[in-house]
């Protein structure tokens, strides 16, 4: 998912707390954040807008990226003890499960199940069904 892709997802979900959301998606919208919060300090801003106008949207999107790990969104509460911080960090740069989870398809629509590991083997050829019928052997056969 690319930038403007991910920054519209961003908002269209803006309350959603369901479904997945990939590294991309999360880190984009991450990277949208810090953008937006420069431009408005810059600008002469507090902070404050950008913090109330982004915060929802953020942690819904934060909350799917946990569930793209197979894991709840309600992590998002051990960043107040300090090093949990830090464990969400890893947590957002890991690659998620492949294929289905609990909490919904592949971000990244790799939902197609894996090919069996041991195959079947193939059946026997059916026979033809209208073989040649044999030369009949009176007939006078060509010489040149």
């Amino acid at each position: 998912m690319g930038f403007s892709a991910s920054i519209k997802s961003g908002f269209s979900n803006y309350f959603n707390f369901s479904g997945r959301a990939s590294r991309s998606e999360y880190w984009y919208w991450s990277l949208f954040v810090v953008l937006i919060s420069i431009i408005e300090t810059v600008v002469g801003g507090t902070g404050i807008i950008t913090m109330l106008v982004l915060f929802i949207p953020g942690l819904a999107v934060f909350w799917r990226r946990m569930h793209d790990l197979d894991k709840s969104g309600a992590w998002f509460f051990i960043a107040l003890t300090g090093i949990g911080g830090l464990v969400l960090l890893v947590w957002a740069c890991t690659k998620g499960t492949s294929g289905a989870n609990r909490f919904g398809s592949d971000s990244l629509g790799s939902d197609d199940p894996a090919p069996p590991s041991d195959p079947a083997p193939p059946s026997d050829p059916a026979p033809p069904s209208d073989p040649a019928p044999p030369a009949a052997p009176d007939e006078p056969t060509s010489q040149a």
